[in-house]
């Protein structure tokens, strides 16, 4: 493994604002998320992969073959996501690199307002010595999953270079629109092989075999305009109507207030006039029958709202986004089990952690292909604040190369 090599992808990779859009007609949804495509089939194909290519929705797939006598060996995937985050923006990237960590609070100098203390980040307590990529507090990182890549890439690299290496043929999938939970709409599942894995988590050492089920609730008030000075007995402001139903979500169930195996309830976006108004609403749960309870209990309250503005419509209309790949990962886990074994065969002690979100490996679980997520060494995702490891990052390369030689014992 190049070290340095690995330190330049990620760089490289940063500079390209490759956000997402929510609700774009486009798939992707960015033009970024196509250009950062064309850089990566450019280096699969320098190292070697003669099969890299681009297809029409921007994913961008390459298959490195098996080494002799491995032919036979199942097909893996390794996959990560082209998009970064939307909820921060990702233009003019500035990373700064910081051998040699001594442990102190950390000045984002593009930002003389935000610090990275250990109050606010206690992982850093464990990052002594360490070489951490951080932004300048302007923008985003983009270690969410730009990390993931430049992991991936660099462990493609390495096994090609290194003629000892024993592993079967490699997928490697680069996807779009994941930040938006669209990651999966356009990947054929056929041709990811026996398992794949996502690398998309944050600390090092980590795998996660469940995540959150998730639906997405689409809040719509009608109410009755007319001018404010003739307004009495006459005007539903939909406006107010919506601001109730807000404040009838108990704060008890809020992502704020929340933490582990809880279950929430999100108002993430709002808007409207006194005629109508509109609300987004996230339902997340680790028990997938808690979706549909959880939509029950939006709907009550809408009724609710109904009766306290008499004349008021309140429609809700829920649409399943992902679900906890727990059970399908369980029914074969083969794909899990080995990757635990490839981290203890380096030495490390695999840490099973559950997700409060979702991967692209929750759909594609789904779909038949068993696709638990690994460590990217990302911290702070989707903020200003976040902050990447190098050594961490390394760790997931020599996790990958191993993961690919247990897997010629199958």
């Amino acid at each position: 493994m190049n070290t340095i090599r690995l330190l330049e992808r990620f760089l490289r990779y940063v500079n390209i604002d490759t956000r997402s859009v929510f609700d774009s007609p486009r798939y992707p949804s960015s033009e970024g998320q196509r250009e950062l495509g064309r850089l990566l089939v450019a280096e699969l194909t320098a190292i070697g992969l003669t099969d890299a290519s681009q297809d029409e929705w921007g994913i961008v797939m390459g298959t490195l073959p098996a080494t002799p006598g491995n032919e036979s060996v199942p097909m893996i995937s390794w996959c990560a996501h082209m998009d970064t985050s939307p909820e921060a923006s990702g233009q003019n990237v500035k990373p700064a690199v910081i051998r040699n960590y001594d442990g102190q609070k950390i000045n984002l100098y593009g930002n003389t307002a935000i610090t990275l203390t250990l109050a606010k980040h206690p992982e850093l307590a464990e990052m002594c010595g360490k070489t951490l990529i951080v932004t300048d507090g302007t923008t985003l990182l983009g270690a969410d999953d730009k990390a993931g890549l430049a992991i991936i890439m660099e462990a493609i690299e390495s096994l090609c270079e290194n003629a000892s290496s024993m592993h079967g043929p490699i997928r490697v999938c680069f996807s779009c629109d994941e930040e938006t939970g669209c990651g999966a709409d356009h990947l054929n599942p056929q041709k990811l092989g026996t398992a794949c894995y996502t690398v998309d988590g944050d600390a090092g050492e980590k795998i996660n075999i469940e995540t959150f089920s998730a639906a997405q609730a689409i809040v719509r008030v009608t109410g009755q305009n007319c001018h404010p000075g003739a307004a009495k007995g006459f005007m539903i402001n939909a406006v107010r109507v919506l601001s109730r139903f807000i404040e009838l979500l108990p704060r008890a169930i809020a992502p704020e207030t929340t933490d582990e195996r809880d279950g929430f309830l999100h108002p993430f976006e709002m808007s409207g006039d006194t005629a109508s108004a509109t609300a987004k609403v996230l339902i997340r749960d680790f028990e997938t029958p808690m979706l549909s309870i959880r939509g029950d209990f939006l709907r009550s309250i809408g009724k609710t709202c109904e009766l306290e503005f008499p004349g008021a419509k309140v429609e809700i209309e829920i649409t399943e986004q992902y679900l906890n790949m727990r059970d399908d990962l369980n029914r074969d886990p083969r794909s899990f089990q080995l990757a635990e074994q490839a981290l203890r065969n380096l030495g490390k002690e695999p840490i099973r952690k559950l997700i409060r979100g979702g991967t692209d490996g929750s759909r594609l679980t789904a779909m038949g292909v068993p696709t638990p997520n690994l460590s990217a060494g990302a911290h702070c995702m989707h903020s200003v604040e976040e902050w990447a490891c190098l050594e961490e990052m390394e760790t997931t390369v020599q996790w990958l190369c191993e993961i690919a030689k247990l897997w010629t014992n199958e």
